[in-house]
């Protein structure tokens, strides 16, 4: 496969059509190479709209969602970033491009040990990768001016707003299949006050312990 053919594809025939036209984010998709960053066995796949398994029952989400979701955060040079699920790593590559630092925490310590050589590839040194449960937010006493949550969530965890940093965002996906499930941008406008926006629908396997219902927060 020509991997170069079918990231411009990728860009052209999926990401720009919904309603990504952002320069800086389709630049960003095609400076780091996906197929870099997903299993072997399914490089031939890494430009297909369609997630990807990954081990341990996990998917990445598709190239279309990436792009939406790193849109809608408009990361800056100077934001801190904490994404909850690394993955395969690749979302870690994209959001440290981009921004200050990455903090990415995994429950798999398979995937946060695989990542640093795929990190390395593209000189990214400003990731911090810890493996742990972070379903109820993750070293708690620090904020953060992005958070990234990369499995679905049934209903808005508090703990992740309470994270953000003053006008911070958050992205995650509320909701359970068969429902609708809902990419939300969430931003701390004051000490106690979030503004929500709806980004898109859409529908992700949920992060895990994702089950446990959390209470409402907002």
């Amino acid at each position: 496969m020509n991997t170069d053919y079918a990231r411009e594809n990728m860009i052209k025939q999926q990401i720009r059509p919904w309603e990504v036209p952002d320069l800086g984010v389709l630049n960003l998709l095609d400076e780091i190479h996906r197929e870099d960053f997903v299993p072997a066995e399914y490089r031939q796949l890494a430009y297909a709209d369609t997630p990807l398994p990954l081990a341990h029952g996990q998917f990445t989400m598709t190239p279309k969602v990436e792009a939406r979701l790193l849109q809608g955060l408009a990361v800056k040079p100077s934001d801190t970033i904490l994404e909850i699920g690394t993955g395969c790593a690749y979302l870690t590559a994209l959001l440290a491009k981009s921004g200050k630092s990455v903090c990415s925490v995994d429950i798999y310590p398979e995937f946060t040990a695989s990542a640093p050589g795929k990190l390395r590839r593209y000189q990214l040194n400003n990731v911090e990768l810890q493996t742990g449960d972070a379903i109820n937010g993750w070293n708690r006493e620090r904020t953060f001016d992005v958070i990234v949550v990369t499995g679905s969530v049934p209903q808005l965890n508090g703990h992740f707003q309470q994270q953000l940093s003053l006008g911070g965002r958050l992205f995650v996906i509320v909701g359970e299949t068969p429902a609708v499930m809902e990419a939300m941008l969430v931003t701390r406008v004051g000490d106690n006050a979030w503004s929500r926006e709806s980004l898109f629908e859409t529908d992700l396997p949920p992060l895990v312990g994702a089950e446990r219902k959390e209470e409402f927060v907002f």
